[in-house]
């Protein structure tokens, strides 16, 4: 219990742009609670969103600040436990490794005394409040409302490294209510996307059909199972759909770009009551046809939102290579090298897909 250093190296941001990379205590272990140390973090969208001053996280004149500065980010992290407080939940023990969900819940609201944690109202994350500092660190608390998984001692970082990431693609395609009659497309072949290829592969679709404007992202996601990958930027991709279709469209588009006009293409793609289900979080509004949605094609709209009741499956699945991993991790990182990590994670420069931090 005494073994654990008195500082530890951490990123710490305080500000839009103003993350610095420091030493502050050592977290120790209360009731309930743990601590781990820390082997790999990945690098998120939303970490680099955040850096760059989102008024998602940040807040603005017409929503509040979701971040409670100064906090360490991080949320993808896997780690050893070495130090256990008093009254923990689980069979757990010094040396387990473990990789938690994002979402820390209150365990009293609504939504968790339903069974819906992962909508938690007071909505804790790891990464974004500093009462949950996240993985970006040498050591990481996890508060007794955490949600701990056992991750094998023998699965390389770089796939342990992506169970957080592929359960939230899990629990996506779970949403989608893909059956083996039916065409889908996805839109979106990063991380996140590799990851539903891999998914959707286990619901057996009749087709899948990927979409990306990144040639080397698309030949990754043929070679994880798409039967079909189309680039927009060189074809037309909704003819295209439609023509292998019947001229009908899909039945299920899902989105995962990120980008507005994804949104719109799917719109045109999918058949009429076609499932539409929405994954991505927009750095901007998406403006778009609504009518679509109502009294053209009457469709159903699903939003799909972290990970729940989807840990043990992606474990067992990385596992057996059910879900395929193969250079999704392409860029590892210091700590200390954390602003090139989140450049090249936001830009995706030099090929990049995952781009992983270590202590």
């Amino acid at each position: 219990m005494n073994n654990l250093p008195k500082k530890m190296k951490a990123i710490v941001a305080y500000a839009p742009g103003d993350y610095r990379f420091e030493e502050i205590e050592t977290p120790r272990a209360g009731e309930g609670e743990m601590i781990l140390k820390v082997e790999a973090c990945g690098v998120c969208a939303g970490d680099t969103k955040a850096f760059a001053g989102a008024e998602s996280f940040w807040g603005s004149s017409t929503q509040p600040a979701y971040i409670k500065a100064p906090m360490v980010p991080g949320h993808e992290f896997v780690g050893t436990v070495v130090e256990m407080g008093p009254n923990v939940k689980g069979n757990w023990k010094i040396g387990d490794r473990i990789c938690p969900e994002q979402i820390v819940p209150c365990e009293v609201c609504l939504f968790c005394t339903t069974g819906r944690h992962w909508m938690c109202e007071k909505h804790d994350l790891f990464g974004f409040q500093h009462n949950v500092n996240g993985g970006m660190a040498e050591y990481v608390r996890l508060t007794k409302e955490a949600l701990p998984y056992l991750v094998p001692a023998d699965m390389p970082i770089e796939q342990a490294v992506l169970i957080e990431p592929y359960a939230c693609s899990w629990h996506c395609v779970r949403r989608a209510q893909v059956t083996t009659s039916d065409v889908v497309v996805l839109s979106g072949s990063g991380t996140l996307g590799l990851g539903m290829v891999g998914a959707l592969r286990q619901a057996n679709p009749k087709n899948l059909i990927v979409l990306d404007i990144n040639d080397e992202r698309l030949a990754k996601a043929k070679a994880f199972g798409a039967d079909i990958v189309m680039n927009p930027a060189k074809e037309d991709v909704v003819a295209r759909i439609k023509e292998m279709t019947g001229g009908y469209g899909c039945d299920i588009y899902i989105e995962a770009s990120g980008h507005p006009s994804s949104v719109n293409q799917g719109l045109a793609a999918i058949r009429k009551m076609g499932r539409f289900v929405e994954f991505s979080v927009f750095a901007e509004d998406v403006i778009c046809d609504w009518s679509i949605i109502s009294d053209r094609k009457e469709l159903d709209l699903l939003g799909a939102h972290l990970s729940p009741f989807c840990y043990n499956d992606v474990i067992e699945w990385i596992g057996n290579q059910k879900l395929p991993t193969t250079d999704v991790v392409t860029h590892k990182f210091t700590f200390a090298e954390w602003e090139r990590a989140f450049e090249i994670a936001k830009t995706g420069e030099d090929g990049a897909l995952k781009v992983i931090l270590t202590p």
